[in-house]
Parts: C-alpha cells; sequence; structure tokens
C-alpha cells in the first residue's frame, strides 16, 4: 500500500484486535503486539480467537460485529479472508491472492498481507543478500503466497516453488510475470549447484517431521529459512544443518516483521521491531 489505513477509532481506550486461527493457542503476536502498544502509548486489546476449520467467515464477521478493529490471520485462513475483504484490498494482498491483515472501516472489511514485508526485512536483518540470489521455496500454501512477489521484487535470480502437490505450485507459479519462476513436486527441489536461500513455507515443522526434500540442497553459504518458530531448532532447520546449510533460522524475525506491518496499518505508527524481537527469543529461551 502506498499510505497506511488510518484507522478512525484508533484512538479510542482499548480498541479490539485478535489473531485468528486454527490452531492459534501457541501464537505470540499478543505478547508482540502489548509490547508494540507499552512502546507508542496506544491503548488496545489484543486476543487469541479460535475459529473452527469450516467456520473462519462467521468467526471473523462476529469479531467485527461486536465492535473489533483489527484481526491477525493465520493458517489456515489467509484465502477466506482474502475472500471476506472482497474488492477492499491492498495491492500486496491482490498480488498475494492471501491475506494475513484485516481490520474494519466505514465501507467495510479491509485486507492486507504484510507477510512479505516481514520475511524480506528480516532475511536483510540476517545480511542476506537477496538480488541475484538462487531461492528454493517449499510450500505453495497461503504463506508461499504473500513472500513470492516481495522475493521477486527483491531481485533474485531464480526462484523455484517445491510443492507435496505440484499443481499448487504451478498455480502459484503461474501468478509471475517475470519468467523468473518455476515449480514442481518436492523431489524437482534438486539442483546441481544447489540454493543460496531455501525457505521452508510449509506447515511441516507444526508437526514433528521435515520436509521430505532431497539431498545436497544447499550452496556454499546457503541459508536454510523456516517461517515457524521455537525454541529449539525446528526439524525443517535440523535437517538443513544435516544437508550441508551454512546458517539456520526460523521464522520469529518474519513475525515480528509482518506484525510491525500490520500494527503500522491499523494506528499509522510504525513500532521499533528489534527490542521485541529480542525480548521474545529472551522469552522463548526461557521458557525452553
Amino acid at each position: 500500500m502506498t499510505a497506511p489505513a488510518m484507522i478512525a477509532a484508533q484512538n479510542l481506550p482499548a480498541a479490539r484486535f485478535a489473531v485468528i486461527g486454527h490452531p492459534v493457542t501457541h501464537s505470540r503476536s499478543p505478547d508482540i503486539h502489548a509490547a508494540f502498544a507499552a512502546q507508542t502509548g496506544i491503548a488496545l486489546r489484543y486476543d487469541r480467537l479460535e475459529a473452527p476449520e469450516d467456520a473462519f467467515i462467521d468467526s471473523a464477521t462476529a469479531f467485527f460485529k461486536a465492535g473489533g478493529v483489527g484481526l491477525n490471520v493465520t493458517v489456515p485462513f489467509k484465502h477466506e479472508a482474502f475472500a471476506l475483504a472482497g474488492s477492499r484490498l491492498s495491492e500486496r494482498a491482490q498480488r498475494a491472492g492471501a491475506v494475513n491483515t484485516l481490520w474494519m472501516q466505514a465501507d467495510g472489511v479491509h485486507g492486507c498481507n504484510t507477510d512479505g514485508i516481514g520475511l524480506v526485512a528480516d532475511l536483510r536483518r540476517l545480511g542476506v543478500r537477496l538480488e541475484g540470489a538462487r531461492i528454493l521455496m517449499v510450500g505453495a500454501g497461503g504463506a508461499a503466497r504473500g513472500v513470492l512477489h516481495p522475493l521477486l521484487a527483491a531481485g533474485c535470480a531464480t526462484l523455484h516453488i517445491a510443492n507435496r502437490t505440484p499443481a499448487r505450485a504451478q498455480a502459484l507459479a503461474a501468478l509471475d510475470d517475470t519468467g523468473l519462476v518455476t515449480a514442481g513436486d518436492l523431489a524437482s527441489a534438486a539442483r546441481p549447484q544447489g540454493w543460496d536461500l531455501v525457505i521452508n513455507a510449509s506447515a511441516s515443522s507444526l508437526g514433528d517431521a521435515p520436509p521430505d526434500l532431497p539431498a545436497g540442497l544447499y550452496a556454499a553459504g546457503a541459508l536454510a529459512y523456516d517461517m515457524m518458530y521455537g525454541a529449539q531448532p525446528t526439524p525443517f532447520m535440523r535437517q538443513a544443518t544435516a544437508d550441508g546449510a551454512h546458517t539456520t533460522a526460523d521464522g520469529l524475525g518474519m513475525l515480528v516483521g509482518q506484525a510491525a506491518e500490520s500494527f503500522f496499518i491499523w494506528h499509522g505508527v510504525r513500532p521499533e521491531s528489534a527490542p521485541v524481537l529480542d525480548a521474545l527469543r529472551r522469552s522463548l529461551v526461557k521458557r525452553a
């Protein structure tokens, strides 16, 4: 978006926000937004909203009808959130075909996708050079859709999407108009020269097993990045280390980065991400 979508009710005390998903009990979004609120002096209430898998629209609609102002959307509802916003979509959301940020305005519910902003910012924080990079992305769901175009805009040389169901990967690749994107099944991830960056955008790390990828994926100095996060390295990160990745990282920085962009959309104020990320990391380690 070219400008933040200002919320008319942003100065009211304890405006209601939430993260909606299934499951959602693990989400750290309430902690992040509470920290941003304390940092900026904005009064808000931010909850977790567990929605049945077949009732996202009803749950989100009820939240807004009850006076809710904004929702962060996590798995598995980013496509449904896109549909809920209808024509009231940011350019980022339109390109992604998925929404992770919703907010209410006078004309209805609006949607944006901040995943790509969060991912690119975190990769740059980690020192990754995206210009000219050869990127493998594992997964073709809402998370992958949200980051595809921002990665291309950052100047990568090629991007291959590998997914357990190749048709879904090919459908996502068809959204690209640069000619830089290819797609196939998980076995198609094999590349003799390896990849500079391998991103796990699948939900595999919600379980206890990595994606079924071929060996030899990593070029010299390569980073393996899992969009999931935890106190310990994820199954994908452990797989990548065993396969020769130079560095691994989880998605906690992406989570904070995309939340900061949502906060900016909702409140017109851009919070500082670094201290919140540091505090969140310490909290995860302490609880481990």
